[in-house]
């Protein structure tokens, strides 16, 4: 299992929360995601056959920009 953590600067609410949650947690082998709306950031713990970038997908389909990590 991975976990990794983005961040998501657009993040600012409850709606995003929920939003964002229900798209990364749909994907076949996210094992957990978890929105903080203090920190802008998404947590994510996920397996094959889920990438960080389906994650990034899946984030950005909702309408939101995830930054190059790193």
């Amino acid at each position: 299992m991975t976990e990794q953590t983005l961040s998501v600067p657009e993040i600012h609410c409850d709606h995003c929360k929920h939003s964002i949650e229900g798209a990364v947690g749909a994907l076949d082998g996210v094992d957990a995601a978890t929105v903080d709306v203090a920190t802008a950031t998404v947590t994510v713990a996920y397996e094959s056959p889920v990438t960080i970038d389906d994650v990034i997908a899946a984030i950005e389909s909702q309408g939101y920009e995830v930054p190059t990590q790193g």
